[in-house]
């Protein structure tokens, strides 16, 4: 069995990937704040910021940000829609790549992964020396840069990718795991967002390292079972290998009409009912998934897909429809009527055992709701129990 201490874990993440790739590929972008999203509209747009270049950061702009108050915080800047084709391709050029180095690499979106370096180094030299190794070559090959986290477990080296973006190196050496993570503040540490933050910051919890030195039953009795995750993590704790999960890849769903349509209402609905059936197929295989795809197929035949990695694993059929829904609100068809519509779910995790980076705790309902539906439809067959959403007169072409 490998010793855990003795792990050398990459984590690689893209420097804002989609501005730099539409700064790579547009030179007149260069050094000028760009940001990737929605339209704008002058300031009236409803979209959100998918990705913000470090020139348009020093205007506090950032992912997620709704598109209208960075068009104000920065109405020079250039407002791009994203290419998601382009930024799949630049994708697997890097994963790639990667794979010239170490066969264990787990991309958890488009442009991050983890990698187990552990069984390259006698052949390839320390970790700094690799790191420096895939980092020239990204810039060279690819002409983007990385950053680089290098740590015995998977959470710690998430971390140290962050912090010093852009172009960053940071390595944690074994046995100094609490030592590196005492100072953080615990919003670094995953799971604990804007929601749970305050929830600590209330009990006098600001760093990490003061949640450490916390004991495990105070922190269970405070939050629960997931108290523990938090003592495990808090105390540099991450057992988790590195798992490439090529044995699942996607599992999808779509639908081709009989006659082209623009009814708008009627292409949401298809996606409700899409959403509902992969997200029965996911509870059935015990899998979560992190990443919701889009395809559209248009009139004349041409297909887009879109794609959107969530910061949690899911198989709530509310959640993938939501984000489907999202994903297909902000795709322009222009004049054209669409023939085929679908959603896809990939980037899996196992349901069982998921990932202690991801503690969502925001939509028990519908996760109850999805239990109930799944026990009647287990028992009495399918059909017999829907969504108020889904009852409908016509059925779907399919």
């Amino acid at each position: 069995m490998q010793n855990l201490a003795n792990r050398t874990i990459f984590h690689l993440d893209m420097d804002a990937f989609f501005a730099a790739v539409e700064q790579l590929d547009f030179p007149q972008y260069r050094g000028k704040p760009v940001i990737v999203g929605a339209d704008p509209l002058g300031g009236k747009g409803r979209g959100v910021v998918s990705t913000a270049s470090y020139e348009a950061r020093k205007f506090g702009i950032h992912s997620a940000m709704p598109i209208s108050q960075a068009y104000r915080s920065c109405p020079t800047g250039i407002f791009v829609r994203p290419r998601g084709h382009r930024y799949l391709e630049i994708s697997e050029q890097i994963m790639r790549l990667l794979y010239d180095f170490t066969p264990l690499i787990a991309p958890i979106s488009i442009d991050e992964a983890f990698m187990d370096l552990t069984g390259s180094l006698k052949l390839l030299g320390d970790a700094r020396t690799i790191a420096i190794k895939i980092k020239e070559r990204i810039k060279t090959e690819i002409g983007l840069t990385a950053s680089i986290g290098i740590a015995p477990n998977m959470f710690i080296a998430k971390i140290a990718s962050d912090l010093q973006k852009p172009d960053g190196l940071v390595i944690v050496e074994p046995g100094n795991e609490k030592e590196f993570l005492a100072p953080l503040a615990i919003s670094k540490m995953w799971g604990i967002g804007k929601k749970t933050e305050p929830l600590f910051q209330r009990r006098g919890i600001f760093t990490i390292g003061q949640l450490a030195s916390m004991t495990v039953d105070e922190l269970v009795k405070l939050f629960g079972k997931v108290g523990m995750d938090y003592w495990y993590l808090a105390n540099g704790i991450d057992s988790r290998p590195v798992e490439t999960g090529e044995e699942r890849k996607s599992i999808s769903k779509e639908i081709t009409f009989f006659e082209d349509t623009d009814d708008c209402q009627k292409l949401e609905l298809v996606l409700f009912e899409i959403a509902e059936i992969l997200g029965k197929s996911l509870r059935e295989k015990k899998l979560k998934a992190r990443t919701i795809t889009l395809k559209i197929r248009l009139a004349d035949f041409s297909t887009s897909t879109r794609r959107k990695s969530l910061t949690n694993f899911t198989d709530n059929s509310e959640e993938i429809r939501n984000t489907g829904l999202a994903l297909f609100r902000h795709f322009n068809c222009g004049e054209m009527k669409v023939r085929l519509i679908g959603l896809g779910v990939s980037q899996f995790d196992e349901a069982s055992g998921e990932q202690l980076a991801f503690f969502d705790k925001t939509k028990p309902q519908s996760r109850n709701i999805d239990s109930l539906i799944d026990l009647v439809e287990d028992r009495f067959g399918k059909g017999m129990i829907k969504k108020a959403t889904l009852i409908r007169s016509n059925p779907v072409d399919e």
